[in-house]
């Protein structure tokens, strides 16, 4: 979440950034946040004066029953008690404020970094880089929907008979190649420096609300019934609250690690041919890279993490285009994301296969995440993250783009992990 110190003193920069988001009201929500904040502080402020008051008044009873003064100090218990009830009645006005401070402040999102672009809508994501040709198919071509069929390599109505919608079997050949493009992933990120974590698959409320995916404003977690967890829609999640409540030195960064789970989530609202095979599913397989970092080198460790995606998705031979999302097409945590999108030929469309994130010190500020500084000066630290792989829909694209007459051809860099270079009926 932001920092109040931030609103209060950049007011108009919070303001420009959130109307860039095209949160057209954002002046008001920041004053409405201020006011509580106000608030918040003389109401503080009066529970100190009275209960400071009252522990005067106590003090001077003893004093008074020694002296003989019986009435007086009666008179300053009725008094007593009258403050000790006027100060809870205080202390439960600032647990309210104090509340509605906290919930105020997670109902805002992030402000972009200035090179974010303008715009409400995707079409206003600017593609900064395009790589690799788009595959010429021959006449009889089909989406992946169609060739999992021909080839037996994944089962959607088997997926549908045992656990609904979105939740495919992998078969064979195709399970292998899920597990070759995991492997792959999680070695090159491996050589890339990153450390390699397995992390729980739930987690419990406390670390849904410190990486921002609570409250849950999308309706995309899926909550355990009768207990605060929540199946992971990202390995970033348990990955970035190992850092919760910790105090980093400087010489502990840059911290590098990757994952490789099952996501969960309900896509609440998806519908149409966008959705149809592995374009959106309730359960994947992703390989997530999360960084922690220092203030300074948190944008040049972005730009280092897209080319890392970049490597993987050329030795995949897969073509792509990066784009840099507009502030309207933002994460909600987020200051800056650059999406991956490969092309799917047998679609004839663009495919989201990563998402890598800035989200400087949004995150930080929920985890309590900090560094040391020089003295007893601490400072909140930046995280990041990034898709590396999402599998889905790599595999789609991969499915299709190297779809002939003789078989699907396997990516060269996939084949040690298969033994087999062909998909073949």
């Amino acid at each position: 979440m932001l920092e109040l110190s931030t609103i209060k003193d950049g007011f108009q920069y919070a303001v420009s950034g959130l109307h860039k988001r095209g949160i057209t009201d954002a002046e008001d929500i920041l004053k409405d946040l201020l006011e509580l904040d106000h608030q918040r502080k003389e109401t503080q402020a009066q529970m100190d004066k009275v209960l400071a008051e009252a522990n005067h008044q106590a003090k001077q009873i003893g004093q008074l029953i020694q002296s003989g003064e019986r009435e007086k100090a009666e008179s300053a218990k009725k008094d007593t008690a009258l403050l000790k009830s006027k100060a809870k009645q205080l202390q439960q006005q600032l647990q309210d404020l104090v509340y509605k401070r906290q919930q105020a402040l997670y109902n805002i999102p992030n402000i972009p970094n200035s090179e974010v672009p303008e715009g409400s809508l995707a079409e206003h994501n600017l593609v900064v880089e395009e790589w690799g040709e788009i595959p010429t198919l021959h006449e009889q071509a089909k989406a992946h929907w169609d060739l999992i069929n021909d080839y037996d390599i994944i089962d959607f109505e088997l997926g549908n008979k045992v656990s609904g919608a979105g939740f495919p079997f992998y078969k064979g050949k195709g399970a292998k190649l899920v597990r070759a493009l995991a492997n792959f992933c999680l070695d090159q990120a491996e050589a890339a420096g990153y450390y390699e974590i397995q992390p729980p698959l739930i987690v419990n409320e406390a670390s849904g609300l410190a990486t921002g995916q609570l409250p849950d404003k999308e309706g995309q977690m899926y909550a355990i019934t009768d207990s605060e967890h929540y199946l992971i829609p990202t390995a970033e999640v348990p990955i970035t609250n190992i850092y919760r409540d910790t105090l980093l030195e400087q010489n502990d960064l840059p911290i590098k690690n990757v994952g490789f789970t099952q996501c969960f989530r309900r896509e609440a609202g998806s519908w149409g041919a966008d959705v149809r095979g592995l374009n959106r599913l309730h359960q994947f397989d992703k390989v997530e890279i999360v960084q922690i970092n220092h203030p300074d080198d948190s944008y040049s460790a972005l730009k280092e993490m897209c080319h890392h995606v970049s490597s993987l998705l050329q030795k995949l031979k897969m073509p792509f285009r990066i784009l840099n999302l507009c502030g309207g097409d933002l994460g909600f945590t987020a200051a800056q994301t650059f999406d991956f999108e490969v092309y799917a030929a047998g679609q004839q469309r663009w495919l989201e296969v990563s998402s890598v994130s800035n989200f400087e010190t949004y995150q930080a500020n929920r985890l309590k995440l900090r560094c040391r500084g020089e003295g007893k000066k601490n400072f909140l630290l930046h995280t990041l993250n990034g898709s590396a792989l999402a599998i889905p829909r790599v595999l789609a694209a991969i499915i299709e783009n190297n779809q002939s007459e003789a078989g699907i051809t396997i990516p060269e860099v996939l084949v040690p992990y298969l033994g087999f270079d062909i998909i073949r009926n």
